[in-house]
């Protein structure tokens, strides 16, 4: 885990994705992706780093999918390094952020709340 690397602005985890060798995060300005992400034009409109900072409860973008909007729920109850904490304690445990491209263990959910209690526990 890459902790330095933090969470992205949408909520996904920066520091266990399997591109942070050659991504600099969306928080950078280097991300290929910035001249078209919705998160990132919203954040930075409302002088914000993260989605988890916002008041309001939208599902834009990426936010659509269930994994960065449970990340991003959960940052906001519990704060971002809580969040990463628990990624970590998680990953030492072997709970896998990516598996074969971009699909692991935090990606087999469809319930919000099952979801969160697997972030915090690692546990199903």
């Amino acid at each position: 885990m890459k902790r330095e690397m933090g969470i992205a602005r949408c909520g996904l985890a920066c520091c266990l994705c399997s591109e942070n060798d050659s991504c600099s995060g969306c928080n950078t300005g280097k991300c290929p992706e910035k001249e078209w992400c919705e998160i990132r034009k919203c954040t930075m409109s409302r002088g914000i780093g993260h989605c988890f900072e916002c008041d309001e409860d939208c599902r834009k973008g990426i936010l659509r999918k269930i994994k960065p909007y449970a990340f991003t729920l959960f940052a906001r109850q519990y704060g971002e390094e809580t969040l990463l904490d628990c990624l970590e304690h998680n990953e030492k445990n072997g709970v896998v952020y990516h598996r074969e491209g971009f699909c692991g263990d935090y990606d087999d959910f469809e319930d919000l709340g099952e979801l969160t209690e697997f972030i915090r526990t690692g546990r199903r």
